[in-house]
């Protein structure tokens, strides 16, 4: 298959109508890797955020179990897409991410940032290390599968077009993102994660080029330095290398999608091993038409303006 083959058929395409079909085909054909690299990047962007990490910070799910954490993240969203977002399997995926996200008691405006970083940050990284730009088509299609995502988890005010998900992004990014010390401790925490996926040698190593991708605000809440200038144009050069290498391989076979590789469940999983281990209800829920629950009311914590007034010097 020629390298350029679905993005010709994706021009053809309606994203109204089949931004599944181009969201499966992103994910698992074209860019695969840099839509999972993009979605980590995500969510470093979520610990910048004193609220959010305070809150991943309590249950210590990336201290015990931070393998397990990512792997559930990345499966469920799989999962709600796998059979169709409104097929039954994607309804009980939903259900399932919902009584998990119901224990806590998080704003609804925290809930938008976090889907808005699953949009906005795969996007990102593909225009900037994949070996092409995402169309018009595509962009379109992420943005309709993060709204039906939103709407599936009961949240107001969910984005319907990818401007005003960025609008978001950057808007509460610029109103919430200040040092905390949870903060570090969650990235920290998941650079590790990530650091593991290399031989011992190479971890440390790992961990500096995922932080010279990223950029100063970001690094000043998790209370990191920037990487040597140096060693961020080595590692940008390296990414745009990879993209032309990238660009002259055939297309992947339409009969062999990429999925995911998770290594918590080297044997497969079930919906029902995703998600902290209270969450599993090992009997087989109902598969009925009900609405999601509504997000709780935001708890009683730091507002905005008290968090940029108490913002700490990185160490």
């Amino acid at each position: 298959m020629g390298r350029h083959s679905r993005l010709r058929r994706i021009r053809q395409m309606d994203p109204r109508r089949d931004h599944e079909l181009i969201f499966r085909w992103i994910t698992q054909y074209d860019f695969s890797r840099d839509y999972l690299h993009g979605t980590s990047v995500a969510f470093l962007r979520d610990y910048g955020v004193p609220r959010i990490s305070r809150l991943l910070d309590r249950t210590q799910e990336f201290e015990r179990a931070g393998q397990k954490r990512y792997d559930d993240t990345v499966l469920l969203a799989y999962e709600l897409v796998r059979e169709g977002m409104d097929s039954e399997h994607g309804r009980a995926a939903a259900r399932h991410l919902n009584r998990i996200h119901g224990r806590y008691r998080i704003p609804n405006e925290d809930f938008l940032y976090v889907l808005a970083t699953t949009v906005v940050g795969p996007k990102r990284w593909i225009d900037r290390y994949g070996w092409r730009r995402l169309s018009r088509q595509e962009t379109e299609s992420l943005a309709l599968v993060g709204r039906r995502m939103g709407e599936m988890m009961g949240l107001s005010g969910v984005p319907d077009t990818y401007d005003a998900f960025e609008r978001l992004h950057d808007a509460y990014e610029r109103e919430m993102f200040a040092y905390d010390p949870a903060n570090r401790r969650v990235a920290a925490a998941t650079l590790r994660t990530m650091a593991s996926w290399y031989p011992a040698p190479l971890r440390r190593v790992a961990s500096r080029i995922v932080l010279a991708t990223l950029d100063e605000p970001l690094l000043e809440a998790l209370g990191f330095r920037p990487q040597p200038r140096r060693l961020r144009a080595v590692v940008h050069r390296a990414f745009r290398v990879r993209a032309v290498l990238i660009r002259m391989l055939p297309g992947r076979p339409d009969r062999f999608p990429r999925k995911p590789v998770a290594r918590t469940y080297p044997f497969g999983w079930t919906l029902d091993d995703l998600g902290p281990h209270w969450a599993h209800s090992r009997a087989p829920e109902p598969l009925g038409d009900e609405s999601p629950p509504q997000p709780a009311p935001a708890p009683s914590s730091v507002p905005p303006s008290t968090a940029r007034a108490s913002r700490q010097e990185p160490r």
